[in-house]
């Protein structure tokens, strides 16, 4: 079950005066729409490092919009093993894999201290009933989901381990820029055992691969500190345009499991 003392916000949410409120909120609200969407987030929830936000098999009755920090959300295999599925930084809602059966089907660990909006989900269908502007935001939403997890399916099944470091780290710099922060320089708030298990590969290898990246002056890596020194570099190894055979040739079928 989720972990059961994590504290809640009593202080009431406020919008209008978020500065993710682009990215959580359609552009095209009125004062008045922002209003009534914060009648429905009247608390934020506080998820400590390490913590859960939900469990899965736990009820599903909200979603949460992250207002600060960086979570994970993993899946068990059948043989115990923690699978990540996707990592989610601030702006992004969580909470979308509870819809289809009312229970949620991961769970949602907090990599850093976090702090989410809760969004029951009740009052938003109720709210995207009456205000189609939020209603096509939310299925925008859930579009961009479906989106990504094509594209991590391209990723597991078409590319090399370099290609999917390089790939992963593009798209880590494109998602900071995203919310005002610096593309080439960002801290990875997840562990290189935890970039292994979502890409597919072994610790050894991402490793290895990240390694390499800085030998050949793409980037450089200062345990969790990482500069992309070169972005187009990184983009022509995952176009097959990159000038470093033994990179993208160099790996073992056993490297890439």
């Amino acid at each position: 079950m989720t972990t059961p003392n994590i504290p809640l916000s009593t202080l009431r949410v406020s919008c209008i005066n978020c500065n993710l409120r682009e990215r959580c909120l359609p552009a095209r609200m009125s004062l008045r729409e922002i209003e009534r969407m914060e009648d429905i987030v009247t608390t934020r929830r506080r998820v400590k490092r390490g913590d859960a936000l939900y469990r899965a098999g736990d009820r599903f009755d909200c979603l949460y919009a992250i207002r600060l920090g960086f979570l994970k959300s993993t899946v068990m295999s059948s043989d115990g093993r923690e699978q990540v599925t996707a990592f989610h930084m601030a702006g992004e809602m969580v909470g979308l894999d509870g819809i289809a059966n009312e229970v949620h089907s991961c769970d949602a660990i907090a990599l850093e201290d976090t702090e989410v909006c809760v969004i029951p989900y009740e009052k938003l269908l109720d709210l995207t009933a009456t205000m189609r502007v939020m209603a096509a935001h939310f299925h925008r939403v859930m579009s961009r989901e479906i989106v990504r997890q094509h594209g991590v399916i391209l990723l597991l099944g078409s590319m090399h381990a370099e290609e999917r470091l390089a790939a992963f780290l593009l798209n880590l710099s494109q998602r900071f820029e995203a919310r005002g922060y610096s593309r080439s320089e960002f801290v990875l708030r997840m562990t290189r055992a935890e970039i292994g298990s979502y890409l597919g590969l072994k610790l050894e290898t991402v490793s290895r691969v990240l390694s390499r990246f800085s030998h050949d002056g793409l980037i450089q890596v200062n345990q969790k500190h990482v500069q992309i020194l070169n972005a187009s570099g990184l983009r022509a190894i995952i176009t097959g345009q990159g000038q470093s055979g033994p990179l993208r040739n160099g790996f073992t079928e056993e490297d890439r499991s």
